[in-house]
């Protein structure tokens, strides 16, 4: 399943980037930065509430596949601005981060 068929089954808003046909492989779901700086591993999805430029930089280095805001969570302006410059797929969902887990998982069945 790719990310623009992911977005579709659980009804996942695009912020920033065009998921596409970009594929992605495993979830990462946690908020402390110098943690999923260490935990989220190439082509993950990250599933997150925090939604500043720091998230956007860990996103990057780590090679994350998209990042997904919960809650209803939205990009600070200048978080929006480097996710754009720097093709960081940003998606978002009204969800719980545990709804969004959930989701995934059955989505991918």
């Amino acid at each position: 399943m790719n990310l623009s068929e992911l977005c579709d089954a659980i009804g996942l808003k695009i912020v920033a980037g065009n998921p596409g046909e970009a594929g992605w492989d495993g979830v990462y779901a946690g908020d402390l930065l110098s943690r999923a700086m260490s935990h989220v591993k190439a082509d993950n999805l990250w599933i997150t509430i925090m939604c500043n430029t720091n998230v956007i930089a860990v996103a990057s280095l780590t090679e994350a596949a998209a990042v997904i805001l919960a809650e209803g969570v939205e990009l600070l302006p200048e978080a929006l601005d480097a996710a754009v410059d720097n093709g960081i797929t940003v998606l978002s969902s009204d969800k719980t981060v545990n709804e969004l887990c959930i989701a995934i998982h059955e989505a991918e069945r």
